[in-house]
């Protein structure tokens, strides 16, 4: 977690230096020409440059004029957001000589309040944009994500909806910390619409922890290919799964893929399978 969160820091402290900058460092200009020769420097626009180390979406915001935003700077971050091609950009309303946009940036128009320098929007401000421009499910997900991950606090959590309009206040009730991936939340929306009783990150003798446990005798695993890839690991989740079978469990696998790109369906089998038990 440590190198998650230094690696989270270097990508929201980035900036570019200015020309008049860098000739305060002893840099004049023939020397920065060589440094970006080099390619140890990396030029942005006429008279701003950036560190080549920086994430290519940073230097990418850089180069449009503004920062990088939204879901694009989440992703950044290692927080869950539903992919998308394009690249959020965060533009300050009163911006000028901004050069034309290319077409897969979605702009956001907003003062941030954040040095001009600086090539990533704040952080609050970002995850407040990408509840608005994500359906509410993936939204929550979005916050489930950063929350857990320690991107974000519950006072930042708190501050993300102080600054969303109103008719987004309902879905503060619907977070939780624990979900470990967007699957997750997905799977624990569907079971909370369902009126299950759930029981998160159980750990069970015998089986190991195991995602959710529903009305005391489903276990629902969200396999992902990350964390569930090759013979080794699905030998594991086998022997797991009749571990637990042994002790009277049904365990069931929707896969990520699924979850993301075919909810409806799978909501639908998870239904079939949690109200055929009710109905016996």
């Amino acid at each position: 977690m440590v190198d998650s969160h230094l690696a989270s820091s270097q990508v929201l402290s980035a900036t570019f230096l200015s020309t008049q900058g860098l000739a305060q460092r002893g840099l004049d200009k023939r020397m920065i020409r060589r440094l970006v020769t080099e390619g140890r420097l990396i030029r942005l626009r006429r008279g701003r440059y950036a560190d080549p180390r920086c994430h290519p979406h940073v230097l990418d915001a850089g180069r449009a004029g503004g920062r990088l935003d939204c879901v694009s700077l989440l992703a950044t971050l290692g927080v869950f957001v539903r992919e998308r091609p394009e690249l959020h950009i965060q533009f300050d309303r009163a911006a000028s000589r901004i050069p034309p946009r290319r077409h897969d940036v979605t702009a956001h128009w907003r003062n941030g309040g954040k040095p001009s320098d600086d090539l990533c929007a704040d952080l609050i401000g970002a995850l407040a944009q990408a509840v608005k421009c994500q359906s509410p499910r993936d939204a929550i997900a979005t916050l489930d994500s950063a929350w857990h991950l320690g991107v974000v606090d519950e006072a930042g959590i708190a501050e993300v909806f102080r600054r969303l309009p109103r008719r987004y206040q309902a879905l503060r009730r619907l977070l939780d910390r624990r979900m470990e991936s967007g699957p997750e939340t997905l799977v624990r929306l569907i079971l909370r619409g369902l009126g299950c009783k759930v029981d998160v990150q159980v750990q069970i003798p015998g089986v190991g922890r195991v995602d959710f446990v529903v009305d005391g005798w489903l276990i629902i695993e969200c396999d992902s290919k990350a964390h569930h890839d090759g013979w080794d690991a699905q030998r594991r989740d086998r022997r797991r799964d009749i571990a637990a079978a042994a002790l009277g469990y049904t365990t069931i696998r929707p896969m990520a893929e699924d979850l993301l790109y075919a909810y409806d369906a799978t909501a639908t089998a998870l239904r079939a399978v949690v109200l055929t038990r009710r109905t016996r």
